[in-house]
């Protein structure tokens, strides 16, 4: 016997809502960059304080440098932040800084964790 596809709205809702996260072509790559923990981690964290330095952010993520090097790169050559580089005395800094491109496409990936997360979950 064969099985009818279930057409109720709910489930054409979530589909909707899987389907346009996984096929969502609008913002390039922004799922592969923030489907990474140190990159969504650093774009959180950046979210919710107007700087933060790469000490901070090293310490706040418990990565290496090397790591947190790499994924704030990955970050500021999508535009999703900015990167100030000064001395404090003779000790180089690093700021970090969202952009709105980077707040845009955070708020974006939210939506869809939130749809997914809504699509998927089980109704008691």
């Amino acid at each position: 016997m064969a099985v009818k596809p279930d057409k109720s709205p709910r489930t054409q809702a979530s589909l909707r809502a899987i389907s346009g996260f996984v096929s969502d072509d609008k913002g390039g790559d922004f799922h592969r960059l923030l489907n990474d923990r140190v990159r969504l981690g650093i774009l959180s964290s950046l979210a919710v304080s107007e700087k933060l330095s790469f000490s901070e952010l090293k310490r706040l993520l418990d990565v290496s440098d090397g790591n947190l090097s790499l994924h704030a790169r990955k970050l500021e050559e999508a535009g999703y932040v900015d990167c100030a580089k000064s001395f404090e005395g003779r000790i180089p800094r690093t700021d970090y800084k969202i952009t709105a491109m980077g707040r845009k496409a955070l708020n974006r990936y939210l939506k869809h964790m939130e749809a997914l997360i809504k699509a998927t979950s089980t109704q008691e």
